[in-house]
């Protein structure tokens, strides 16, 4: 733990010295350990114990877990910081990016959340697991709210708007999980209510950057875990099951509810298979493949004003209204990462089809517990659009995601990070026949566009529970994904602490 005493030793030196006084006092002694098992994480036994050890905060099989995220950033074309928006600060460059700023950084490694969790023996080898979980802005403390900060800027001028970003974290008290369950190491995991979905999983595994929001445009923006719609990360009334046989495994969800249970589709499924080969030029080479499909889903955006020809804001800028777009979602994901020692390599593949929804909506309401309808006064005459993709002479929306990476561990407690990630959406602009027409300029969104981006981070875990980090993304959007933005690159310096307990 000496790292850790330097470190906090060094805090506490720069705030007497700033200060013009000595203010630490000497930590408390320790209490004995209780005695726990070898393979069961010992329990807490006072402040210091917490914050030095990897120890967990349990009470009668209760666990309560969580993350605290916070730090800096310089943006060359950012916008003001929003506490509802889950990523809070637009690392990846967004239609509302504007200007040079220092601010700052929440969530940028992993999102702040905090909740319970807990795995109980019921009989043999097969126990009881629950989580309840729910994420929040470490700054102002607020429930991390996606859609809640699409709606607070609807109406406002597009070169006035703060960092909203929609989310499947709605608000609620159980935004991240909510699920309960048994499993049985022969019989996998079968677990109820709120929880990830399969891509989400998959995200976390095999995104060299773990989707974050300062460094990997798949953890900021969603649609690769949601199947085409961030909303879609994680589903309320769903069925999930996983079982893991040698090194063979296989998964499947299915939501069961719709808009009127708290999810953001009236329906869904995903199947997927994976496995590990072992010794494969002294590594592991680990892969896994997910099928998704899901109806009526919706994506949550604000979208209005003017543009030029090329597709750029014409000033002065109107209010933007809350538009609502409806689709039905198919997707193929593709994963793999390999092993060696300290060295892990990554690489992963989506395609995402949006065609016409199965049931066109004239109104519902959202995860954010909203009544959203079309036309009516509800957020500034909200839009719902159920017509974008499949008809009236677009074609279905085609959208290929690619990623790469690697991560190496230069000692125990130092990682070097580095991801590339490119977007591909294909031309499905129409015509007023009702033909289709190839086209790659910003001018409309439906024209052929690509995302670049790099980014790169050294993340240096000091203790147990501990890690600082710093890293730098560059992003970039062209053609039709660059549509109405202001600037279509930004570069984000991002510092911060992280405290995973």
């Amino acid at each position: 733990m000496t790292n850790l005493r330097i470190f906090t030793a060094t805090i506490l030196a720069a705030a007497g010295v700033a200060s013009g006084a000595w203010a630490a006092e000497p930590a408390a002694s320790k209490a004995a350990p209780a005695a726990t098992s070898a393979s069961a994480p010992k329990t807490c036994t006072g402040l210091w114990d917490f914050i030095e050890t990897d120890c967990q905060l349990t009470w009668y099989g209760i666990t309560l877990y969580g993350v605290i995220d916070a730090g800096f950033s310089y943006q060359t074309h950012g916008a003001p910081l929003d506490p509802r928006s889950p990523p809070g600060s637009a690392y990846l460059v967004q239609r509302y990016s504007r200007s040079a700023r220092w601010d700052l950084a929440p969530n940028g490694l992993q999102n702040s959340f905090i909740g319970i969790k807990g795995t109980e023996p019921i009989g043999g080898n097969t126990s009881l697991v629950f989580a309840l979980d729910a994420g929040f802005d470490p700054y102002s403390f607020k429930f991390s709210n996606g859609p809640g900060s699409a709606a607070h800027n609807a109406g406002v001028p597009q070169d006035q708007q703060t960092s909203w970003a929609d989310s499947s974290r709605a608000g609620q008290f159980y935004n991240g999980n909510g699920y309960i369950g048994v499993s049985s190491p022969s019989y996998g995991t079968l677990t109820v209510f709120r929880q990830n979905s399969l891509t989400y999983d998959g995200v976390l595994e095999y995104d060299p950057m773990g989707a974050s929001y300062a460094f990997s445009p798949i953890g900021w923006q969603g649609i690769t875990c949601g199947g085409g719609n961030t909303e879609n990360c994680r589903h309320t009334t769903s069925l999930k099951y996983k079982l893991t046989v040698g090194q063979a495994r296989v998964a499947a969800l299915w939501q069961f509810g719709g808009y009127g249970q708290n999810n953001a589709a009236n329906g869904a499924y995903q199947v997927g298979v994976g496995g590990d080969i072992p010794n494969l030029a002294n590594g592991v080479l680990s892969f896994d493949a997910i099928y998704s499909w899901v109806k009526d889903s919706v994506s949550t955006t604000v979208l209005g004003g003017s543009t030029d020809a090329n597709g750029n804001p014409i000033p002065p800028f109107l209010p933007d209204v809350l538009t609502a777009t409806i689709s039905d979602n198919t997707a193929v994901m593709l994963l793999a990462k390999y092993t060696n020692g300290p060295l892990k390599l990554y690489a992963g593949f989506e395609q995402i089809r949006y065609s016409a929804p199965s049931d066109p909506q004239m109104a519902f309401t959202n995860i954010a517990g909203d009544f959203v309808c079309l036309g009516c006064q509800t957020f500034n005459n909200t839009n719902i659009s159920n017509t974008s993709f499949g008809v009236n002479g677009f074609a279905d929306r085609i959208f290929d995601i690619y990623w790469t990476g690697v991560k190496y561990a230069v000692t125990n407690e130092v990682d070097v990070i580095a991801a590339y990630y490119h977007y591909q959406q294909h031309s499905h602009f129409g015509t007023p026949t009702g033909g289709v027409q190839f086209c790659d300029g910003k001018e409309h969104a439906q024209c052929a566009g690509t995302l670049n981006a790099v980014s790169g981070v050294v993340d240096w875990k000091f203790a147990p529970k501990w890690d600082v980090y710093v890293g730098i993304f560059w992003s970039e959007f062209n053609g039709g994904l660059s549509n109405s933005f202001f600037v279509n690159d930004n570069i984000s310096t991002t510092a911060g602490l992280r405290l995973r307990y």
